[in-house]
C-alpha cells in the first residue's frame, strides 16, 4: 500500500515527549531565549493550556478549575521580567484569557457577546463569493502606482489567515519592480509591478516543534490565499508564483541578507490588472467529493 511520507506523521508517544519537553523549559531559559521564540511560546502555550479550555467552559456554563490559568499567569510574569511592552498583542490577549478564566473559576459567567462576528447578510455572502469566483491569475499590469496603504491592507489580510497553534510565523518582503529591476528575473510569467514574498520565521515553530512540515507550509499557503483574495477585493489583480530554481531564491536571500531561520516559501505579484482572462472553469462539487456518508 502506498504511504505518503510527505505527511510527516509522528506517533502519540513522540508528541507527548515533545509536549513534556515544552512544559519543562526553565524560567532561566525563558528569560534568555530569543524574543521572537519567547513570544511565540507565549502564544502557543496560552492556546494549548488556557484558550481552548476557557472557551469550552464559557460556552458550556462550566466551572473552570482554579489552577487552569496558572501557567499563563507565570508566563506573563516572565514577560514583565523581560521588560516587554504590555501593549503587545500577546500580552493583551493572554491577560484577557486570564481575567476570563478567573471569573469562570469563581463561578461567574463570561460575557463574550461583544466579540461575536457581524451577522453575515445575504449581500455580504454574495459579495464574498463574487470575490472568490472572480479572482483571476492576471499576468499583465498597467503603470498605475499602487499606494503603500493598499499593499499594507493586503499584507494584513495575510496575517489574519488561520495559523496553526497561533505561533504566527508569517513575514514579508515587499519589492517594487521599478526599484529593483530584474531582481525577480527567471519567473516563467511576466513580473508584476509589486512582488510580495511570503516568508516564515522558523524560530516561531520552536514553540511547537512537533508541527509537521506540511502544516508549516499550509500556514504560509493560508496567508497566500488571503493575499490574492484581498488584492482582488481592493481593486488589484495578481498571480501566485513560486521560485523556479535555487539561483532565483538564493539571489533574493543574498540581496536581503536573510538569516537561516527565515524560510522563503512563495510570492505573489500584484498591481492594477490590464487583462480580464476568461474564468478557468472548474468541475462541480459532485465530481470532487469522493465520499459522503
Amino acid at each position: 500500500m502506498f504511504r505518503d511520507t510527505s505527511m510527516d506523521y509522528i506517533t502519540k508517544e513522540e508528541s507527548r515527549a515533545i509536549w513534556n519537553k515544552n512544559m519543562q523549559i526553565t524560567d532561566e531559559e525563558f528569560l534568555h531565549m530569543d524574543e521572537t521564540e519567547f513570544r511565540a511560546r507565549v502564544r502557543e502555550r496560552c492556546h494549548h493550556t488556557l484558550e481552548i479550555q476557557m472557551y469550552h467552559a464559557a460556552y458550556r456554563n462550566l466551572r473552570l478549575k482554579e489552577t487552569q490559568a496558572d501557567y499563563t499567569k507565570h508566563l506573563l510574569s516572565l514577560w514583565v521580567k523581560r521588560g516587554l511592552s504590555k501593549e503587545l498583542p500577546e500580552y493583551k490577549y493572554a491577560s484577557f484569557l486570564v481575567q476570563s478564566a478567573d471569573k469562570l473559576s469563581n463561578g461567574e459567567p463570561v460575557d463574550l457577546s461583544p466579540y461575536e462576528p457581524k451577522k453575515v447578510t445575504k449581500e455580504m455572502e454574495e459579495d464574498f463569493f463574487t470575490i472568490l469566483k472572480e479572482r483571476r491569475s492576471v499576468r499583465e499590469f498597467t503603470d498605475q502606482e499602487v499606494p503603500d496603504e493598499i499593499i499594507d491592507k493586503i499584507l494584513e489580510a495575510g496575517l489574519w489567515a488561520a495559523h496553526g497553534c497561533n505561533v504566527q510565523s508569517i513575514k514579508y518582503i515587499v519589492v517594487r519592480e521599478k526599484n529593483e529591476p530584474g531582481l525577480f528575473r527567471g519567473s516563467d510569467v511576466p513580473g508584476g509591478p509589486i512582488h510580495l514574498v511570503i516568508l516564515q520565521d522558523m524560530r516561531c515553530y520552536k514553540a511547537n516543534s512537533f508541527t509537521p512540515v506540511r502544516n508549516q507550509l499550509l500556514d504560509a499557503g493560508a496567508a497566500g490565499q488571503n493575499i490574492v483574495l484581498a488584492a482582488h477585493a481592493v481593486g488589484l489583480e495578481g498571480v501566485w508564483l513560486t521560485f523556479p530554481n535555487h539561483e532565483f531564491s538564493d539571489r533574493l536571500r543574498k540581496k536581503f541578507e536573510l538569516p537561516d531561520y527565515i524560510r522563503m516559501v512563495t510570492y505573489v505579484d500584484v498591481g492594477y490588472g490590464d487583462q480580464t482572462p476568461h474564468p478557468p472553469l472548474r468541475s462541480g462539487v459532485e465530481a470532487a467529493v469522493l465520499a459522503r456518508y
